[in-house]
């Protein structure tokens, strides 16, 4: 198993939590790592017809069977399971006795908020990260083909190449969570709406603009733009609220959590094919976000990124928050450090210099450089961005 940085993470809510929850994407690796951590604890998983149906319709007698404790895996798909745990735990108290996972976050989480409010240590499992990458000796040696593989685990634990996998991956997993949470009955529908998303991930959000694309109602397209969140599939970066004596921009900007699955919905079926694409751009900066987003998460912290756009077209891509302080981060995808990569910057550094943190500049060359405005930090650099913010 390749080390995950959330290990540390899931240990220590282990000491002050009795319900530890690993949620994460599918095929992320939360089982995994739940059974790596806790090789004594019984497995069981709730997506079994068999075992479900014992859990639904006796959940008393079916926790009965672990007094120790076990992991309980997709245990969103048994919600009557909850109100039980929380008698158990408060009577038991130890910690870590159980472990849950799920990959649908909404679910899970307001069945936590329901029944096991302040029991639960929540840890988000996001695919690898590109630290965890190198750290194992697995990171692809190009941009582009990181970019075009993505960082689900079975891409690289498995003989199976990215147009193989992700194809499967959108019709056994992101379908199938649609119709349990929503019942879409036109897929077809939802597979232009899932491209026409990747077409504008580092966007901001238009989603009347997205509904008439698509052919379908405004309700509709918020509707099934939940459902990606809920299933790790895309997320929001919110444009950050401090008024620096300008009009900003107040809608979001959205992403997907991976550059993989990004490249086969918009038909790239190759790496070189990158260097050259349209959103190139975009998606170098949907990869960098994203390793920053799980560079926060697998430490058991929440996201703390924005961005910075006025109506003027002035713009800083990340706004990392730490305390009063604001670290502005610009993402450029060319591979030669430029004066004008520092424009949006600049403009920044005039507007806050009271409250704005060291400048970084992370880019898809190869050397770092301290210049005046700011740090410039190659790609392979960014897992140690990423652990600082």
């Amino acid at each position: 198993m390749i080390t995950r940085k959330a290990i540390d993470t899931v240990l220590r809510l282990c000491k002050g939590f009795p319900v530890v929850a690993i949620t994460g994407p599918r095929q992320s690796g939360k089982t995994t790592l739940a059974r790596a951590v806790f090789p004594e604890k019984p497995y069981v998983s709730l997506e079994d017809p068999d075992t479900r149906a014992f859990a639904d319709t006796d959940p008393r007698a079916f926790l009965g069977r672990y007094p120790d404790g076990a992991i309980l895996d997709e245990v969103q798909r048994c919600p009557d399971l909850f109100s039980y745990l929380q008698t158990i735990v408060d009577q038991d108290q130890r910690m870590g006795l159980y472990i849950l996972t799920g990959s649908q976050q909404f679910g899970l989480r307001s069945k936590i908020t329901q029944s096991l409010a302040g029991r639960v240590g929540m840890v988000q499992l996001l695919p690898f990260s590109h630290g965890e990458l190198i750290d194992a000796g697995l990171a692809p040696a190009e941009l582009e083909t990181a970019i075009y593989t993505g960082s689900y685990p079975p891409l690289y634990d498995r003989e199976v190449s990215p147009a193989d996998w992700h194809p499967g991956y959108v019709s056994t997993y992101v379908e199938r969570d649609l119709h349990q949470l929503i019942q879409v009955r036109d897929l077809k529908s939802f597979h232009l709406f899932l491209r026409m998303c990747a077409a504008r991930t580092g966007q901001l959000l238009n989603l009347s603009s997205l509904a008439n694309d698509c052919g379908i109602t405004h309700n509709t397209a918020k509707a099934w733009l939940s459902v990606l969140e809920a299933s790790y599939i895309v997320f929001l970066l919110q444009p950050h609220y401090r008024n620096f004596n300008k009009r900003l921009i107040k809608s979001p900007k959205l992403y997907f959590f991976d550059t993989g699955l990004v490249s086969w919905l918009l038909g790239i079926q190759e790496p070189s094919q990158i260097m050259i694409h349209s959103l190139r751009g975009a998606l170098f900066e949907t990869w960098v976000v994203a390793e920053l987003i799980k560079g926060r998460l697998h430490r058991g912290l929440q996201p703390n990124l924005y961005f910075w756009r006025d109506s003027t077209g002035n713009e800083v891509d990340v706004l990392a928050e730490q305390g009063e302080r604001l670290l502005p981060i610009e993402i450029k995808s060319g591979r030669t450090v430029t004066a004008d990569y520092f424009a949006g910057l600049n403009k920044w550094l005039q507007l806050a210099a009271d409250s704005s943190g060291p400048a970084h500049l992370v880019y898809a060359g190869d050397d770092s450089q301290q210049r005046t405005r700011g740090n410039v930090i190659p790609w392979r650099n960014i897992s140690i961005l990423a652990e600082q913010l």
